[in-house]
């Protein structure tokens, strides 16, 4: 299983050039996340992808805070669309 970052640019982009906004970051750390998580679940010692895993989460966390505290309203809609909270 790999990771089509252009399908998922596509997706949360704002315009035709839109490659790094946080909606786009977000999304592409948030599907390795999820692929990550995947293989932890079948190489559960594998101790070096964990820390990975942890940093992404830690970057995907500052990166949700920083967008709540700009624009609460693409932070919902974020939130909505990656279906992050339960």
């Amino acid at each position: 299983m790999s990771i089509d970052k252009s399908d998922i640019i596509k997706k949360h982009q704002q315009d035709a050039k839109d490659t790094g906004s946080p909606e786009v970051q977000v999304a592409l750390i948030t599907a390795r996340v999820n692929h990550l998580t995947d293989h932890l679940r079948t190489h559960r010692k594998d101790f070096h992808s964990r820390r990975g895993l942890i940093m992404l989460t830690n970057r995907r966390r500052k990166l949700l805070a920083y967008l709540k505290s700009t624009d609460l309203d693409r932070y919902n809609a974020l939130i909505a669309k990656l279906n992050l909270r339960k």
